[in-house]
C-alpha cells in the first residue's frame, strides 16, 4: 500500500528526510513517532503529494506519486483522509458543511452527504455543533471536526498528524477507537504522534524518526498500567 525507497526531502540545503525506506501493507495500522522536527509532517506531505521527494521514490497503491499526471492528483487525494495539525477548516462554512464537502467532491447527493456527515460528527461527539462556525469552536473541537472530515469518505488511507494533541486522555482513546474501527473496515491508518502512553495503550507497529532518518521499526507492546 505504502512504499518508500531511499526517500530524501531537502529544504534550502537542509534535509528534512534522509534515506527513508519502509513499506506498509494494505489494511495496516502504524504509528510514526519522533521528536519535533524529526520529519513526521514532511513524510505525510509526501504521502498525499503536497510535496515531491528530492530523492528516492514514494509509491501509494503501486503508483509512483512523482510521475502522476496533474489530472490524477485529485483522484489520489479523494482516496486519502488527512487530519492536519493546523486543522485547515473553511471558516465560511459550518461544521457539517466542512465535513460534507468531502462527499460533495466525490459526487455524493446532498441528502446522503448531510446524513453521513452528521453520523460521523456524532461519532466524535459533535452532534450538537453541526451548524456552528469554526471560529466558535475550541481547539479540541476543531481537531474533532478535522477527524470527522478525514473519516467521512471511508478513505483507502488515513493520515493523522498528532490527532489527539489537543484532546484529553479519555477523548483521545475514543478517537483511537474510531480509527481502529476504520482500520477494521480496511482503511490503512498512519498516525503521527509523540504520545508514548497512547502508543502503549494501542499497540501497533511503530516507525520512529530522528533527524529525518528511520531509527527504529518495531511492534509496540501493550501497557497494562
Amino acid at each position: 500500500m505504502i512504499e518508500l525507497y531511499h526517500v530524501a526531502k531537502i529544504y534550502d540545503g537542509i534535509p528534512a528526510l534522509a534515506d527513508v525506506t519502509f513499506q506498509a501493507e494494505k489494511g495496516e495500522f502504524l504509528f510514526v513517532t519522533g521528536p519535533s522536527g524529526a520529519g513526521k509532517t514532511t513524510l505525510f506531505k509526501l504521502l498525499y503529494r503536497e510535496e515531491l521527494p528530492s530523492q528516492g521514490h514514494v509509491l501509494l497503491d503501486g503508483k509512483n506519486l512523482a510521475t502522476l499526471r496533474a489530472q490524477e492528483v485529485p483522484w489520489l487525494r479523494r482516496r486519502i483522509g488527512v487530519v492536519f495539525q493546523d486543522f485547515r477548516l473553511l471558516e465560511r462554512r459550518t461544521v457539517i458543511e466542512n465535513v460534507a464537502l468531502v462527499l460533495k467532491v466525490q459526487g455524493v447527493g446532498r441528502a446522503e452527504r448531510r446524513a453521513r456527515a452528521g453520523k460521523v460528527l456524532s461519532l466524535v461527539g459533535l452532534d450538537h455543533k453541526l451548524f456552528d462556525w469554526p471560529a466558535r469552536l475550541s481547539g479540541g473541537e476543531k481537531q474533532r471536526v478535522a477527524i470527522a472530515r478525514a473519516l467521512v469518505g471511508d478513505p483507502l488511507l488515513l493520515l493523522a498528524d498528532e490527532p489527539t494533541g489537543n484532546l484529553d486522555p479519555d477523548l483521545a482513546h475514543e478517537i483511537m477507537a474510531i480509527f481502529d474501527r476504520a482500520n477494521a473496515r480496511g482503511t490503512t491508518v498512519v498516525v503521527a504522534t509523540h504520545d508514548r502512553e497512547l502508543m502503549a495503550r494501542f499497540p501497533r507497529r511503530v516507525v520512529a524518526l530522528e533527524h529525518g532518518r528511520v531509527i527504529e521499526d518495531k511492534q509496540s507492546r501493550r501497557c497494562f498500567a
